[in-house]
């Protein structure tokens, strides 16, 4: 069974002293709780320490003001927005707690949508993400959505196209995008078939099927980009033509990011993924990303 080493509880105790410090007095329309994130962070720190063996590179390219954090979305099961928060917390300096964005489906699930809102998870609309930028927080994104995570084993780590929202509020607050991704946690279930007749039937975004309920100890690697700053130029209500070259460079950026990660991820069920991650990177070196 794993415990929390001394080193992280006491860490842990360090940064949420901070944290509360930053947030005294702060009224969060969305029961925001974080003692209730401290103490789960307690919880599942082992997971994310010894199990998945988590490591972040890029964290020195994190500055001290509210970002919106753009990531590929991986893993079936939105297990990805929890390992990036954590990141945010454990290993960027200065700690922060991320603000993701759910789907409107999560957010009225019993339970896990209160659950989730209380550990910083809020509906993903323009309102709410303005409502948090002005208040200085940072917000993170996964522009693929649902599609994101709603990926047959053969098409793991191809993005979606990725959706124009979130850099509409980006070019409204003129916030940097910080690109993130994150590789190893599709390997989580390594056979999965998604049922979207029947998820359709369901009133289901997705209905992946997989071989294990529990997910796999994959080693988890995150990557923080360099930050990409906005145009002054445009605005939140420009045309779609100008807006989808700047999200087409954001989009590039991580898949540029994803080819370096896929090359130097650890080993890890290879005979099953090594031709998945051979026939990604060559999909993507065609196309001019090495």
């Amino acid at each position: 069974m794993f415990k929390i080493t001394p080193e992280d509880d006491q860490k842990i105790t360090e940064i949420f002293s901070d944290l509360k410090k930053q947030y005294q007095g702060y009224q969060d329309p969305w029961g925001f709780n974080l003692e209730l994130c401290e103490k789960t962070l307690r919880t599942i720190m082992p997971f994310y320490r010894s199990y998945l063996k988590v490591r972040v590179f890029g964290a020195e390219n994190v500055k001290d003001y509210p970002y919106i954090v753009a990531s590929n979305h991986t893993g079936q099961i939105p297990l990805d927005a929890m390992l990036i928060t954590m990141a945010f917390v454990m290993d960027v300096h200065p700690p922060r707690v991320l603000r993701a964005m759910v789907e409107r489906f999560m957010a009225q699930l019993p339970f896990l949508g209160d659950f989730s809102a209380q550990t910083g998870a809020i509906l993903g609309d323009r309102a709410n993400c303005q409502y948090l930028l002005d208040r200085g927080e940072s917000i993170l994104v996964f522009p693929e959505g649902v599609r994101g995570i709603s990926k047959n084993t053969p098409d793991f780590y191809k993005l979606r196209t990725f959706s124009q929202g979130f850099y509409r509020i980006a070019l409204q607050k003129k916030t940097p995008i910080l690109p993130v991704c994150v590789i190893g946690a599709e390997e989580m279930f390594p056979f999965v078939f998604h049922a979207k007749k029947l998820a359709s039937f369901l009133k289901l975004p997705a209905l992946p099927i997989s071989a294990n309920l529990f997910p796999l100890p994959s080693p988890i690697d995150i990557y923080i980009g360099k930050e990409i700053s906005v145009p002054d130029h445009l605005q939140a209500e420009s045309e779609d033509k100008e807006v989808k070259e700047n999200i087409f460079h954001i989009e590039n950026t991580i898949k540029r990011m994803l080819v370096h990660g896929l090359k130097n991820r650890r080993p890890f069920m290879d005979p099953i993924r090594k031709p998945i991650s051979k026939y990604v990177i060559r999909e993507f070196k065609t196309k001019g990303f090495k």
